[in-house]
């Protein structure tokens, strides 16, 4: 099996598993409990995971929140804020092309009574800034813009778009679940008020996730609705007894990102533009998607003509292992291809190929799209 979905899930890298089998056996201590030995070794795993976490975007540890993935961040990031500052405003900002959990989170907070503007996008999907802010009111509170796009691959201008919130007093949040480990992210550098994570498609654990969160500017944490009440736990932010294995796996993941990125992400780059090349070559009429160099390493979407994409994955589903998009959209068009111009004949006709790290063996694809 050729495994080519690697933005849908990765592969748990063995080292982070390795991390996190004592957390299950031995070191099964309550982070949240004291005094005694077994939750104080849990709290001190907890805290390094979130420091190699905080060192992969150059943040401060304590900007950090871990949750049960992605979906729950987005969730958190947009109600909460919409609760808190509905007094300010009650408008929103987001683009056609971001996760269903962005986009159905909208949806509700549009049944709630919020106002929420949905930005297109260009040929190659992506925000254009100077549309952002011809629709920037004196209402509105948060711009949700993803930051790399989890079918087509491509990368928004995510400091073009936080300098313009900045300017108008804006919050500003990107889903960066395909871009952690794949690109550089500095938030020192880049002006984003809140980021959503994964472990899962960083070679982590599934079931816990990240979301960060800048302090305001005398240094104090941002006042934000919980979506979950109880304990107290994570600065208040997020109640609930810490995962102390899948926390010390994504913390595992996030330091072998930092320590290895530079030599896996060229890697992954090569053995993208040798597909991509083969294609190319071998079968005719085939395109890409998305923008060809202001994207995410290893994702391509594919457009073949004359091949179903259900029957093709059908087909090939115990020799090789890719999608017709996002794993969070079930028996839908695409509406990131929608959103960029494609038909429904050509949303039928194509496939997305996420490669990863642990990706070697691609020469077989085009033979084996052909022999469909």
């Amino acid at each position: 099996m050729i495994y080519l979905d690697n933005s849908a899930t990765t592969k748990i890298d063995p080292r982070v598993l390795k991390a996190m089998l004592p957390y299950l056996q031995e070191e099964y201590g309550n982070p949240s409990a004291k005094y005694y030995t077994l939750a104080e070794n849990a709290k001190r795993a907890v805290e390094k995971s979130r420091e190699n976490l905080a060192k992969l975007i150059n943040c401060e540890p304590d900007e950090l929140i871990f949750t049960s993935g992605a979906s729950e961040s987005n969730n958190f990031i947009l109600k909460g804020i919409a609760d808190f500052y509905s007094n300010k405003g009650n408008h929103i900002i987001t683009s056609l092309v971001e996760h269903s959990s962005i986009l159905e989170t909208c949806n509700y907070l549009e049944s709630k009574g919020f106002e929420v503007t949905y930005l297109g996008v260009n040929q190659y999907g992506q925000v254009d800034p100077n549309e952002l802010k011809k629709v920037i009111t004196k209402k509105t509170i948060l711009v949700s813009i993803i930051w790399g796009n989890n079918e087509i691959g491509t990368l928004n201008k995510i400091k073009e778009i936080g300098q313009i919130c900045r300017e108008h007093n804006v919050f500003f949040h990107s889903d960066a679940t395909q871009v952690l480990g794949k690109i550089k992210i500095d938030v020192q550098d880049v002006p984003v008020d809140f980021l959503s994570f994964s472990a899962h498609k960083l070679y982590g654990p599934k079931g816990i996730g990240a979301c960060f969160i800048r302090k305001d500017e005398l240094g104090l944490k941002r006042e934000i609705t919980p979506l979950i009440h109880g304990g107290g736990q994570e600065f208040g932010y997020r109640a609930g007894t810490l995962c102390t294995h899948n926390i010390v796996g994504f913390g595992k993941a996030a330091e072998i990102a930092y320590n290895e990125m530079d030599n896996y992400i060229p890697n992954i780059i090569k053995l993208e533009n040798e597909l991509k090349a083969k294609l190319e070559s071998e079968i005719k009429g085939i395109k890409f998607n998305g923008h060809p160099i202001e994207k995410i390493p290893g994702i391509l979407s594919v457009t073949i003509p004359g091949v179903n994409n259900e029957l093709l994955i059908r087909k090939l589903k115990n020799q090789v292992a890719f999608s017709t998009g996002s794993a969070c959209s079930f028996n839908k068009p695409s509406k990131v291809l929608l959103a960029i111009g494609m038909n429904l004949k050509e949303i039928r006709n194509t496939i997305r190929i996420s490669i990863g790290k642990f990706n070697s063996d691609i020469q077989k694809i085009p033979e084996l799209i052909k022999s469909c």
